[in-house]
């Protein structure tokens, strides 16, 4: 199972990602006590200031292992029940018959059947999940807006269900990422940002993570490009935005380094209990966001190469940015990636994301930095 850290490759499949389209990236790739970080192209393409694997970036929803990681903790100390429903703990917001059907368990691996709450909070994204039934001008409108987590999660109840409570295949939804931060404050009796911050962030040992409070990425960082399938060009840049329309769902800032520290000590037991991290890696068939049915945990999903064992980590995208960790089960090979462009894909005539250049070569990066 060992594979020693190939450092021209990946410096070659980094750089063919730029070449192929993409601003700038950056990586940290790890193979037991061998590290390699790299990175490639501009973190600002109005200056050609660089990109460099130290910077901070919004991870997107990296952040759901994070806030599952803290719901599993607070579990294990009796304060949660996963099997529980959700209406016991929060019967203002999922209220009725859908608050005894839904358990914390369906929010937490997206089977309760909620919808996504995002098309009712940003008007031209009504037409999600069809990409040429949306548009980019919401995301210009609210870039400064604060929201209200309870208005958003109200959004996500009292639109149409996506499925019946624990049925599969579930539809990913930010709705119930939203809910378990309300319940963290509920049974905590602090912000769940303060949660997540003290016993999973500081817990393992994270010095350039944070939840942040404001629009703005403090320290070293890249600009985010969105091109929206081709209706934003150029790119336009979303780096500074209220992140309250995630929350703690998917709103974490943080760096390479620090997520393969986390997912390492998350897979080694060290972030919540082997039991816990048993119950993290049972899988059910999910429809992401992109329309692919992938195999999701609670706040994990696996990725696996032929013969190259199972990886575990999670991706995320914010505006304009995008993230990718994943883990080897026996923590020795890691990697890391985060890019400042998205949704780059341009629509065919029928409205389907075109292939482009920059797919290929992110596929190939991610497979030189897994398996070597």
């Amino acid at each position: 199972m060992k594979n020693s850290l190939d450092s021209a490759g990946l410096d070659a499949a980094i750089e063919a990602v730029h070449r192929a389209g993409m601003p700038g990236l950056f990586a940290e790739v790890r193979d037991g006590d061998q590290v390699w970080r790299g990175a490639a192209g501009v973190a600002d393409v109005a200056t050609d200031r660089p990109v460099t694997a130290d910077m901070r970036h919004r991870v997107g929803s990296v952040t759901k292992t994070f806030t599952a990681a803290a719901v599993l903790q607070q579990a294990e100390s009796g304060r949660i029940g996963l099997d529980a429903p959700i209406g016991r703990y929060l019967p203002e917001l999922v209220p009725g018959e859908r608050g005894d059907a839904i358990t914390v368990r369906m929010l937490i691996n997206h089977t309760s059947g909620l919808a996504e709450y995002l098309p009712y909070a940003y008007p031209s994204l009504k037409g999600f999940p069809a990409p040429a039934a949306t548009g980019p001008q919401s995301l210009d409108d609210h870039r400064f807006t604060r929201f209200d987590p309870a208005e958003l999660i109200g959004m996500g109840v009292s639109a149409p269900a996506v499925g019946a409570p624990g049925g599969t295949p579930g539809v990913y939804s930010n709705t119930n990422y939203l809910l378990l931060t309300r319940l963290l404050e509920q049974v905590t009796g602090t912000t769940a940002e303060r949660c997540i911050t003290r016993n999973v962030i500081e817990r393992a040992g994270l010095q350039d993570t944070e939840l942040p409070a404001g629009p703005y990425v403090d320290g070293p960082h890249s600009r985010l490009y969105e091109a929206w399938f081709g209706m934003i060009d150029p790119p336009r840049d979303y780096s500074v935005f209220d992140m309250s329309w995630v929350g703690p769902s998917a709103s974490l800032i943080s760096t390479v380094a620090d997520l393969n520290r986390f997912f390492g000590m998350l897979l080694a037991g060290k972030i919540v209990g082997p039991s816990s991290l048993a119950e993290m890696q049972r899988t059910c068939p999910v429809v992401s966001q992109e329309g692919r049915t992938i195999d999701y945990g609670l706040g994990l999903y696996p990725m696996e190469g032929p013969g190259q064992g199972v990886f575990w980590g999670h991706g995320g995208t914010v505006w304009g940015g995008g993230t990718l960790s994943m883990t080897r089960a026996d923590g020795e090979r890691q990697m890391s990636v985060a890019v400042n462009l998205q949704r780059w894909n341009r629509l065919d005539s029928s409205g389907r994301p075109q292939p482009h250049p920059i797919d290929d070569a992110l596929a190939a990066l991610y497979r030189v930095a897994m398996y070597g």
